[in-house]
């Protein structure tokens, strides 16, 4: 599409956003409140939308657990087993365009703590340019900007000519709905993921780079001595401290974080924070603090690597599990009662879209014509949804969405997102349908 041209269907359609303004901001509102009535209220909102936007609508009843995941893994306990429920949109292209995905999740962190809120926690309050509201950041603003966009659209009179898939799924607690979107066989040319970036920057970022992720945890066992005394003080030099040879393996920990940094490059993240991975133990467990003259059997570990795209998990969970054995091998008692590596939830590769492919171009130059702003390439959330369409379909995917905060995911109370850009970004989504999809 010539410049010119998708400069003047940009201004019309924006035009729509702005005369709809409050609709725009009262269908986020009446997700908020739906959403304490449960997932299931929501996602029937989302449903009545799209019928009303020329969509036909799929409603997908899965089992988070039963899914072919591809490139990740979790242990059966940190998946909530519920059937759920994944809504979409779909509107047929008329002509020849390039289709798109666009996806949000309706579902948001449990409900707790709402006593130290400001605003009602389903109330949607708005109040000096916020609207406030569980989930509203994370993330029913992305379901309601794409609803709203095609919204924008077909009254500005375009109609697109590549499919134009809408999807509200399930995400948290590995809910994994985008995933049973894409087996469904809901497909695209390109996917669009609207969450804002953990940056808190809003529009100014956009997320093309996720990082493979892997959990662990490792058990060091230790030795009581052999006594009936129910303290062990007097006999602390007969019992294997379970903690000082834990410490043997958290430094081969930190020597291989170390070592990875600087071998692992990926130009991108070294530009944003200084290396492209990172290793680090975030969790020591060990002992009873009600009864500090027993020595624990035991010492637990545990904490998280990040590593960028192209390299492969498997790879990385085989040097960790190296420099395990070589501390073991290093201490007499390790080299005979070995530590146990558990690996407990992970995405073994990352996926990148570059700058210059031409879903990112469509991206930026969207949002740099609705803010007059560059924005940045943002890639320091490691398993980002963003990597599903890739690493399940081939479908090349990024992340943006609007100025948001205290979201409840990091114990934040009274969660937001910033009307004006709110509607900006709805603008943005609209001008990617345009030039995408063609109309």
């Amino acid at each position: 599409m010539a410049p010119s041209e998708q400069k003047v269907r940009e201004q019309k359609t924006w035009q729509k956003v702005d005369q709809r303004r409050e609709a725009c901001v009262r269908f986020l509102q009446e997700l908020v409140r739906a959403s304490e009535g449960g997932e299931e209220a929501t996602q029937q909102r989302v449903a009545d939308k799209y019928g009303t936007l020329e969509c036909g609508v799929d409603l997908i009843r899965y089992d988070p657990g039963s899914l072919p995941i591809k490139h990740e893994f979790a242990s059966q306990r940190l998946i909530d087993a519920s059937e759920r429920t994944a809504v979409v949109g779909t509107l047929k292209g008329a002509g020849a365009g390039r289709s798109i995905l666009f996806w949000a999740h309706p579902d948001s962190s449990p409900v707790t703590g709402t006593e130290n809120w400001e605003h009602g926690p389903f109330s949607g309050d708005v109040e000096n340019g916020r609207l406030y509201g569980w989930g509203a950041a994370d993330d029913l603003q992305g379901v309601a900007i794409t609803a709203c966009a095609l919204e924008a659209v077909l009254a500005a009179g375009f109609e697109p000519a590549g499919d134009l898939i809408l999807a509200s799924t399930p995400s948290k607690q590995h809910a994994r709905g985008i995933v049973a979107v894409l087996e469904r066989g809901h497909t695209a040319d390109a996917a669009v993921y609207l969450h804002p970036a953990e940056s808190g920057m809003g529009l100014r970022d956009i997320k093309a780079v996720t990082s493979g992720a892997l959990d662990f945890r490792i058990t060091v066992p230790g030795r009581l001595p052999d006594t009936m005394e129910p303290g062990h003080a007097a006999l602390f030099h007969l019992a294997v401290n379970p903690i000082d040879t834990a410490w043997v393996v958290h430094q081969a920990l930190q020597d291989l974080a170390e070592k990875r940094a600087g071998e692992v490059h990926h130009p991108v993240l070294e530009e944003a924070v200084g290396r492209a991975t990172n290793l680090g133990v975030t969790h020591i467990h060990c002992g009873d603090e009600s009864r500090l003259s027993r020595t624990s059997p035991e010492c637990v570990l545990a904490g998280s690597i990040i590593f960028p795209p192209g390299e492969n998990g498997e790879d990385v969970q085989a040097q960790i599990i190296e420099a395990v054995q070589a501390a073991a091998d290093s201490d007499a008692w390790l080299s005979e009662n070995p530590p146990q590596i558990e690996w407990l939830r992970g995405v073994s590769k990352g996926t990148e879209v570059p700058v210059d492919h031409p879903l990112y171009q469509t991206v930026h130059q969207a949002i740099l014509a609705v803010t007059g702003s560059e924005p940045r390439n943002y890639p320091l959330h490691a398993g980002s949804e963003i990597r599903s369409p890739t690493l399940q379909k081939g479908i090349p995917a990024v992340g943006f969405g609007p100025l948001a905060g205290n979201s409840t995911q990091i114990g934040g109370h009274d969660e937001w997102v910033d009307v004006n850009d709110y509607i900006r970004a709805i603008k943005v989504v609209a001008s990617i349908i345009l030039d995408w999809c063609s109309v």
